[in-house]
């Protein structure tokens, strides 16, 4: 017996056999839940690092934003579901992220501190296994597009957050210059990053960087492999058709084959039946 992992880490999605509806608002939600997630990683460093106050409610902003936003994407979910139950333990994992964001939210500030920040993380990590799963779908000649939209995204968050948590750094150009030589892994010392913080985010950003560059080169491969797999798709579908026009000609010629037969042995059949039968004792009793 198989185990299917996405029911397991919560990312199944839509329950088999559901409403159509579903599944196209699943597909439509896919790519603007997958850029929700995203921003947790930013919304953590202006609510937790972050030393100015307006970048802390900035921080505050985002992680009410990220709630909302969940939160109306499983209402939306449950309304055009009608596996309702099988739908929450198949996303079992944006349950999680729900009641984990507004715990982490109606606590801040109270003294479970700790406890709040760890619930935190957990989310983050949530949202990150959730962003993960989606990768697969960037492996394709369609993906090639998402591949640089998301790295665009990237950049210029990391740019952003390397601005706010890096001194070194004076804007948002050099944020970004940095955050591309960091992801790239090209490391060319002009800018370098120099606290505690800012080289955590380096890490996290090399680990992106190396993603990128992986999907990367395998859509391109998926583009150059698909002409010949598209090739191959339509000599298949010729041959398929060429086999379903042989067997619908034999299935006539059998047709007509018995309708022939049918009419030489109908005569016969009205000939015997007129031939004269073996008498029955019953017909000479008296």
């Amino acid at each position: 017996m198989s185990i299917d992992f996405r029911v397991v880490f919560g990312l199944a999605g839509v329950p088999p056999h559901d409403d159509p509806r579903a599944y196209e608002w699943e597909r439509r939600l896919h790519w603007l839940m997958l850029l929700v997630s995203v921003l947790a990683i930013p919304a953590y460093y202006l609510e937790e690092v972050a030393a100015s106050p307006l970048l802390h409610s900035v921080g505050v902003a985002v992680d009410t934003f990220i709630l909302v936003a969940f939160s109306v994407e499983m209402t939306l979910m449950l309304r055009v579901t009608r596996q309702k139950r099988l739908y929450l333990i198949y996303n079992w994992i944006d349950v999680f992220i729900i009641f984990g964001s507004a715990g982490a939210f109606l606590g801040a500030g109270t003294e479970w501190v700790a406890m709040i920040r760890l619930l935190r993380m957990a989310v983050i990590g949530m949202m990150l296994l959730r962003t993960i799963s989606s990768v697969r779908q960037l492996f394709s000649p369609d993906g090639l597009p998402y591949i640089f939209a998301f790295g665009m995204i990237t950049m210029v968050v990391g740019g952003t957050i390397f601005f706010l948590v890096e001194p070194t750094i004076n804007n948002i150009g050099e944020g970004m210059w940095l955050a591309f030589t960091t992801a790239a892994t090209v490391g060319y010392g002009d800018l370098v990053p120099t606290t505690p913080i800012s080289r955590i985010f380096s890490v996290f950003l090399v680990l992106v960087g190396y993603s990128m560059i992986g999907a990367l080169t395998a859509s391109i491969a998926s583009i150059l492999i698909g002409a010949d797999e598209k090739r191959l798709r339509r000599e298949m579908h010729h041959d398929i058709q060429l086999l379903r026009h042989e067997v619908q000609q034999l299935r006539d010629e059998v047709r007509q084959l018995n309708h022939a037969l049918q009419e030489e042995e109908l005569p016969e059949a009205r000939l015997r039946g007129h031939r004269p039968h073996a008498l029955d004792e019953d017909e000479f009793a008296p």
